[in-house]
């Protein structure tokens, strides 16, 4: 099941800078699901803890 949020709310949960989630978004790392009523990406919290998994792994 997959957890999805608007970037803003990503970035603080996450403690993610919002330059690095628009490079993943612009990158296709990450899977963009929409967008919400202000026009801010949908994103899934699963796939975020997975590339930084990844990061912390290389």
């Amino acid at each position: 099941m997959s957890r999805l949020v608007d970037t803003a709310a990503a970035q603080l949960g996450m403690n993610i800078q919002p330059a690095t989630m628009r490079k993943w978004l612009q990158r296709g790392k990450l899977t963009r699901h929409g967008h919400d009523y202000y026009g801010r990406a949908i994103v899934d919290l699963d796939e975020i803890e997975e590339i930084l998994a990844a990061k912390q792994a290389a």
